[in-house]
């Protein structure tokens, strides 16, 4: 995946920020920047004074730069016209049409030397063919959604899936954007996501949550992550997803396998679990105690214990529907309530790895 960071001139963050995040960025192998060209609240005199200094920086990392662009703000690049030689030299790399711009205008710049990126939320399969009519070259062109600062404004998930659903019959690549709330950018300060459904939730929950629903790459939207956040947007990987879970079971041996391995969701898939293909030939070896029966509640990891036939001892499953308690069956972790946002896309032969760790619990009724 091709994920990236955003940069904001002129608004929250101090030069020395700026540049500290993109060395950031680039430590992590983070080649993307998304900046914008028309945000209201912009400090002018700022903007244009830290431009060069941070284009200097991206050229010297061969970074991406993408800019949200409108016919309106070229003055703040000094332009009277989009003219592409000149914003190549400056070292913007990719134009994002979001508005202002005809098909025709599109497929005339598609021809020249830089890459382009539609607005994957508002774009329509009328405006593509009309691109298509005047024989737009689609092959440097990908997409990214909006992001949406206030509350109540973001997407829902089927109009994302729809959206992408569209640019990807074109094989144009999708975009979106994730929040963090360590400094959330201004002026509403209240997260900067593609999806509704992401607002006040961690970085670390959206960006695994778009990967799942075919993100092609993803971009922290607000001006100053952790480096924690950028770590792991940089470790997404399309080998597997990671499930963050509530340790239960005190059998060590058990821990362990669960901590470190990779497990696939099995091809005939269960009408009430996820179950694992590999789970019992890695547990083959542990004699399974019965420890923490309990009511199966949707998101407990659970695994088949030695009083159950030979042949299931060591199956683990993670329940998608609550089930009664069973002495043959131990819950040995519980996924984060945060976490069961991701189960419906837990889909056959898909990979999974399970972070589990010594979060405090409440006391389960046993």
């Amino acid at each position: 995946m091709q994920n990236g960071i955003s940069i904001y001139l002129g608004l929250d963050n101090t030069l020395a920020e700026n540049l500290n995040l993109i060395h950031l960025a680039h430590k992590y192998n983070l080649n993307r920047i998304f900046t914008s060209f028309h945000i209201p609240e912009t400090d002018i005199s700022h903007f244009q004074q830290d431009l060069q200094t941070i284009l200097e920086l991206t050229q010297k990392y061969n970074m991406e730069v993408i800019c949200d662009v409108s016919p309106n703000t070229l003055a703040l690049l000094n332009l009277d016209t989009l003219n592409i030689q000149e914003l190549a030299t400056l070292g913007i790399t990719t134009l994002r049409l979001d508005f202002g711009y005809s098909a025709e205008q599109i497929a005339k710049l598609s021809h020249q030397n830089i890459k382009l990126q539609f607005n994957a939320s508002t774009i329509t399969q009328e405006f593509l063919d009309e691109l298509n009519h005047y024989q737009t070259d689609f092959q440097h062109i990908d997409a990214l959604h909006n992001f949406y600062p206030r509350e109540g404004t973001g997407l829902n998930v089927k109009k994302l899936q729809q959206q992408n659903e569209l640019l990807h019959k074109y094989n144009i690549s999708v975009g979106a954007f994730i929040p963090s709330y360590n400094k959330a950018r201004s002026p509403i300060k209240k997260g900067l996501p593609t999806l509704e459904i992401h607002r006040y939730q961690t970085a670390s929950l959206a960006m695994r949550h778009l990967k799942l629903l075919g993100i092609d790459s993803i971009f922290i939207g607000d001006s100053l992550p952790t480096e924690d956040e950028i770590q792991e947007l940089a470790n997404l990987t399309d080998e597997y997803i990671l499930l963050k879970a509530k340790k239960l079971t005190q059998n060590k041996d058990i821990l362990k396998t669960l901590q470190q391995s990779t497990f696939t969701a099995r091809l005939d898939e269960a009408d009430g679990a996820i179950r694992t293909q590999e789970s019992r030939a890695l547990f083959k070896q542990i004699y399974i105690c019965p420890e923490y029966i309990a009511p199966r509640e949707i998101g407990s990891i659970t695994l088949d214990n030695a009083l159950y036939a030979r042949r299931y001892a060591g199956e683990m499953q993670i329940i998608t529907h609550a089930q009664k308690k069973d002495n043959k069956i131990n819950t040995i972790a519980k996924l984060l309530d945060s976490e069961l946002i991701l189960l419906p896309y837990i889909k056959p032969n898909l990979r999974w790895f399970s972070l589990v760790r010594f979060f405090a619990i409440k006391e389960m009724n046993i």
